[in-house]
């Protein structure tokens, strides 16, 4: 998501932080640059200096005043700019990705554009906040010039110097009161906007679920493939007991059984094994196809539990196995 640009990240507080510092740029250049504007308003129209007006002080004049002009501006602006980056890295870090300006061809239908901006949550977020902003500055503005209006009558008898810094420090005062409100709302904003980015990171139960079918697949059908796979092997192994030499039995808990062909085999193969049901189902087929049945209960949980299937006995059973299969073949030439 970081990657995507899609990170909690709030614009009312670079726009309150922006216009603060913004303030404090022109309370501290402010002096340097209007009494330089006052010394140029007096030298020029009001005769304050004697200085002869020529088309080479005029220029001069013009030249100082517009890189006075020129160098609070550079530095009014240069100044937003930076505190404009600070504000952005302290909400997010440091992330440089291209993905949000990728084309896409989606962006082009009118359709959808105009559903976005006129229907979306967004639109209507956006819409209140800016709302609640204007209604501040008109309260604020309205509040405070309510409380100058005593001073307004009595400045037709001052100067201009005194009226501009009447009204210089007017605006500097009505304009530090928003920008504090301001601040106010880029907090409550950018909680909202962090806690709207983290309930839309957490994936609903359906989400992981269906993440959980993409990565897994889906678990009823790999339930099904499984019991098929089992009743599969269930079936191959039931098919290999009339093969068998000898089922050894617990008798009724455990059956395992046995095919030893000399010359093919290094030891005897356990060809089918199974507990309870399928113990018995072995016994049954067993029976039904005259394979030997010999019960001996430890050897035959001892081979249920060691050997799998398909797989021939360990040494450690070589013994045991063997008198079992030569009291099975001794029984078979006395049938004979």
């Amino acid at each position: 998501a970081r990657q995507k640009g899609n990170v909690a990240r709030s614009m009312e507080v670079n726009s309150a932080i922006g216009f603060l510092a913004g303030l404090g740029l022109i309370y501290v250049t402010g002096h340097m640059l209007f009494g330089k504007l006052f010394w140029f308003y007096h030298t020029v129209f009001s005769g304050g200096y004697m200085v002869e007006l020529t088309p080479n002080t005029i220029y001069q004049f013009v030249v100082n005043g517009l890189a006075i002009f020129g160098v609070g501006v550079a530095v009014f602006i240069f100044g937003i700019f930076l505190v404009g980056i600070a504000a952005s890295v302290a909400q997010v870090g440091f992330l440089f990705t291209l993905y949000p300006i990728q084309p896409k061809f989606d962006k082009l239908n009118p359709f959808k554009g105009l559903k976005k901006l006129v229907f979306s949550t967004r639109t209507l977020e956006e819409t209140i906040k800016n709302f609640i902003k204007l209604f501040v500055i008109v309260w604020i503005a309205y509040s405070s010039l309510m409380g100058y209006k005593d001073e307004f009558i009595p400045l037709q008898d001052k100067s201009i110097e005194q009226i501009a810094s009447f009204m210089i420090r007017g605006a500097f005062s009505i304009s530090l009161k928003i920008a504090v409100v301001f601040l106010f709302i880029a907090a409550a904003d950018y909680a909202y906007q962090r806690y709207e980015y983290i309930k839309n990171l957490k994936m609903t139960k359906q989400e992981v679920k269906d993440e959980s079918k993409q990565q897994e697949g889906n678990p009823q059908v790999k339930s099904k493939i499984r019991s098929m796979q089992i009743k599969m092997l269930m079936n191959r192994m039931m098919q290999a007991v009339p093969q068998a030499d000898v089922v050894i039995t617990n008798p009724t808990h455990y059956a395992v059984a046995l095919k030893y062909e000399a010359g093919k085999m290094m030891a005897p193969r356990v060809v089918a094994k199974g507990q309870n049901l399928i113990a018995l189902k072995i016994r049954q087929i067993a029976e039904e196809n005259d394979v030997p049945i010999v019960e001996d209960p430890p050897l035959a949980r001892a081979l249920y539990s060691s050997v799998e299937i398909n797989q021939e006995i360990p040494e450690t059973f070589f013994q045991a196995v063997a008198e079992v299969l030569a009291y099975v073949y001794k029984m078979k030439k006395r049938a004979v």
